[in-house]
């Protein structure tokens, strides 16, 4: 199973709000270039983090971090 670091589940959840926040409004492109450039930064340090461990599965990462994000599990 794949273990997002910190910082990448950061980068997630910052994604995340500014989708949010981009889709809670009426489209405008300023309020989407915020969401656009979250989810980039996210997908590069996605990638970036799949590449310092041999055989580490991009996609598996991706979908860890953002599971974290969006269905954390409850504290013990």
């Amino acid at each position: 199973m794949a273990n997002p670091s910190e910082n990448l589940i950061d980068l997630c959840r910052a994604a995340v709000e500014a989708e949010r926040a981009a889709t809670a409004e009426v489209y405008t492109q300023e309020r989407w270039a915020a969401w656009m450039e979250a989810a980039a930064v996210f997908q590069a340090a996605v990638t970036a983090e799949a590449a310092q461990e041999p055989k580490q599965d991009r996609a598996k990462l991706e979908q860890a971090a953002k599971k974290a994000v969006l269905h954390p599990e409850p504290d013990a």
